[in-house]
């Protein structure tokens, strides 16, 4: 069950059991990760209670903390429903490229289809932060090059921030 929130005419909040959460660290995991969560395909609010179990279970990982979670029109394409966001923190001892590729499996596990540049998705995992890095390579940017332009990344931010 979530509390339901309406910020305006487009943008709604969720907050629930497991998002809008903190947890104490635990584990020895050497790097802090910021992590953007959406989808727009199926029952987006359940896969995400989905993929926080998934990550507390998973020992490469320890879930530091949850955002809210926002329902948000989309960008880019427009032609498709509105998207679920929320923003979880991670503790991880991968090197970024590595849990690049971490998180495209995850994806891939939540039936994620690439086809093209904004389509509908069931999941989309961005790393928005990996510690105080600075990455810019072909395949990963971070800080995530837009994260501070958009909505559904600077909400459930301030969310953990507050």
């Amino acid at each position: 069950m979530y509390l339901k929130r309406k910020l305006n005419n487009s943008l709604t909040t969720f907050k629930g059991l497991r998002f809008g959460s903190e947890s104490i660290p635990k584990s020895s995991h050497r790097y802090r990760v910021t992590v953007g969560i959406g989808g727009n395909v199926g029952d987006v609010k359940r896969r995400f209670e989905h993929l926080y179990t998934f990550f507390k279970r998973d020992k490469r990982v320890e879930l530091l903390q949850t955002s809210l979670i926002l329902k948000n029109p989309p960008f880019g394409f427009m032609d498709q429903d509105d998207f679920f966001n929320s923003i979880i923190v991670l503790q991880v001892s991968m090197q970024p490229l590595a849990f690049l590729e971490y998180l495209h499996r995850v994806e891939k596990k939540f039936a994620r289809k690439r086809s093209f540049a904004n389509a509908p998705r069931t999941l989309d995992l961005d790393i928005i932060f990996f510690d105080n890095r600075f990455i810019k390579t072909d395949r990963l940017n971070v800080p995530h090059k837009s994260w501070f332009k958009r909505e559904s990344v600077m909400i459930p931010l301030m969310d953990i921030r507050r």
